[in-house]
């Protein structure tokens, strides 16, 4: 029986383990880079709903801007049309 017990390793188990560190390595690394990304896909789909909420908003606000000011406009007429005197109507 052979005690290996204080051998060292042979170039190829060297070359086993220097490719088993390097797979360990490229794989905490990209899984790393993958939840950066993955963050970063997140943060831009949070901006791009924030400012999509933005642009409905000042849309609405525009919409209820134009109809008062269209109310205010009828108003205004209808009480010029109120004031008239009726000599004014049959010209």
């Amino acid at each position: 029986m052979t005690d290996y017990a204080g051998a060292m390793p042979g170039p190829l188990e060297t070359r086993k383990d220097m490719v088993q560190e390097a797979v360990e390595s490229g794989a905490t690394h990209v899984g790393r880079i993958a939840t950066i990304v993955t963050g970063a896909v997140r943060d831009v789909a949070r901006e791009l709903g924030s400012f999509a909420t933005d642009v409905f908003e000042m849309r609405e606000a525009s919409n209820r801007a134009l109809k008062e000011h269209a109310a205010d406009e009828q108003d205004r007429a209808d009480r010029h049309a109120a004031h008239r005197a009726p000599e004014d109507e049959a010209v």
